[in-house]
């Protein structure tokens, strides 16, 4: 009888370590841009006031990229994580609620188009805001739309700018539209399903977590302790 083959499992790294390799990403390109060659796990994470060993625990789920002793070649790893984290292309996407004020500014954000993400198509329920053009980005069409032009511009990704309520009124026309993944801005949680990724964006969350942050260093500061990298998963 033959051996059964081993079943390799690979590793899934968590949420956190996407978002950080994200954070490396960003800093590889200004190092870059200045003409900085090598960088060690040690000065990556300290200028990033992180601990050296969790950036070579994030980057061990994707590979070996560094040499001991010399460090990672900043141009390399800049390749590879924008190989990782599929930014080899650019991805269009649109947004929904684009006649409100967080609607328009991210439309008119260009910021995005330099990271590969392109607004491509704006989307409104607002008879008032319908018709109207965000300059230099596309004129806001009617939600009913929405899966008509995601299957001709190949829209990838949906950003959700609109109030909860509004959620359960577009939900399934947002999830059977063909796009890929949504960015939900709303305070209303969508659950991914096999074919749309989501991710929920609950700035108010975000607030609290840097409010927990600024109270913990202000309760170290009056016992008089030192602050160092801490190790995240």
């Amino acid at each position: 009888m033959k051996k059964k083959e081993p079943v390799i499992k690979k590793l899934i790294p968590p949420q956190a370590t996407i978002r950080r390799l994200s954070i490396y990403l960003r800093y590889l390109n200004g190092l870059d841009g200045d003409g900085v060659k090598v960088i060690s796990s040690h000065d990556l994470a300290r200028r990033l006031a992180l601990n050296p060993a969790q950036v070579r625990k994030d980057l061990a789920y994707f590979g070996e990229f560094g040499k001991r002793g010399v460090g990672y070649s900043v141009k390399k790893l800049r390749d590879h994580l924008m190989k990782i984290l599929g930014l080899q292309k650019m991805r269009k996407v649109a947004i929904i609620g684009a006649g409100g004020r967080l609607g328009t500014a991210l439309a008119l954000y260009t910021g995005f188009e330099r990271r590969n993400f392109k607004i491509c198509a704006l989307f409104d329920k607002d008879p008032e805001v319908i018709g109207k053009e965000v300059e230099g980005v596309s004129i806001i069409t009617a939600i009913d739309d929405l899966p008509r032009i995601v299957k001709e511009k190949g829209i990838e990704i949906l950003i959700l700018t609109i109030p909860a309520a509004a959620i359960k009124e577009i939900h399934d026309i947002v999830m059977l539209s063909g796009v890929k993944a949504v960015l939900n801005f709303a305070p209303y949680k969508m659950l991914s399903t096999e074919d749309v990724a989501v991710h929920n964006v609950d700035l108010t969350t975000e607030l609290e977590s840097l409010s927990y942050r600024l109270s913990l260093s202000d309760s170290v500061l009056t016992r008089g302790e030192s602050t160092s990298p801490v190790e995240e998963e």
